[in-house]
């Protein structure tokens, strides 16, 4: 089982968007591996990840009720993590798609993520799952349906990141509006979740104007003590902002052609803890 707890709290994360869901899963997919009868095993990875992917079906179908009274705009856990080998596993791992990954039900998500993420036949997940092979190929069309045109676009290599980062900083510490609107696209979508324990914008704000105007009025309110580190967040160079050394706000932004595309702040504590 030790061998394989990287791996389930990849499935499980992706699921959930929750590491500490994700913790939870994992952990209760180990008390059914030790209650198993193990000699009927024949492939433990399989087995483990059948049963974990089940776990997180009901628990995704838990959560969903429960975001959808959540405060604001929701966004996943952030998790200080490198991109993991792969294209679709480091894409999957990103902010941008497990956001995306939202609008699917918990079973077009699982069936999405067996087949394109992890790589599993469609008699595979429909053992896991327990349905037909023929509806394991139903939810997966209507989960690339559902994403269609929505995948995300932005630069990957850590040197762009980075100067998207410090270009961010410089701007937004600058004080000049116009300066900060030349490092925005047209297009730009500012994304804040305080979870509606600390202040954040309450819906997604879109265009340059409007999103330059909230990041000038935030540098201008920005209190004394600021610290800023760039990690890896989800498989992406992304900042952490500390006041007076406690983390505030986890920063990370998706550029196209050196403007940002995307900005996304983390700012709920809950979410945060793990950082901190």
């Amino acid at each position: 089982m030790i061998e394989h707890q990287r791996y389930l709290h990849a499935i499980a994360y992706r699921m959930l968007g929750s590491a500490a869901d994700a913790d939870d899963m994992v952990q209760e997919t180990w008390l059914r591996w030790q209650r198993e009868t193990r000699e009927d095993v024949q492939n433990p990875r399989a087995w483990l990840a059948g049963v974990i992917t089940r776990l997180c079906i009901d628990r995704l179908r838990e959560l969903k009720r429960r975001r959808e009274d959540y405060i604001g705009p929701w966004l996943p856990e952030p998790l200080v993590e490198a991109p993991p080998d792969g294209a679709e596993l480091a894409e999957s791992l990103s902010l941008a798609f497990m956001t995306l990954l939202e609008r699917l039900t918990p079973m077009e998500r699982a069936v999405l993520l067996l087949r394109q993420v992890f790589g599993y036949e469609y008699p595979e997940i429909a053992t896991i799952v327990g349905k037909s092979e023929s509806n394991c190929r139903q939810q997966f069309s209507r989960a690339q349906k559902h994403l269609t045109g929505e995948r995300p676009r932005f630069e990957t290599t850590a040197e762009a990141q980075q100067r998207m980062l410090e270009s961010f900083i410089e701007a937004t510490s600058s004080g000049d509006l116009s300066r900060i609107e030349a490092i925005l696209r047209d297009d730009v979508e500012f994304v804040s979740d305080g979870g509606g324990k600390v202040a954040a914008a309450m819906r997604v704000l879109s265009g340059r104007s409007v999103v330059a105007r909230l990041l000038h009025g935030l540098a201008a309110q920005a209190p004394a003590g600021i610290s800023m580190e760039f990690t890896t967040i989800n498989g992406q160079l992304g900042a952490l902002m500390r006041v007076n050394g406690r983390l505030d706000t986890v920063w990370v932004i998706d550029s196209v052609d050196g403007q940002a595309q995307a900005i996304r702040a983390i700012r709920n504590p809950d979410k945060l803890a793990r950082l901190g």
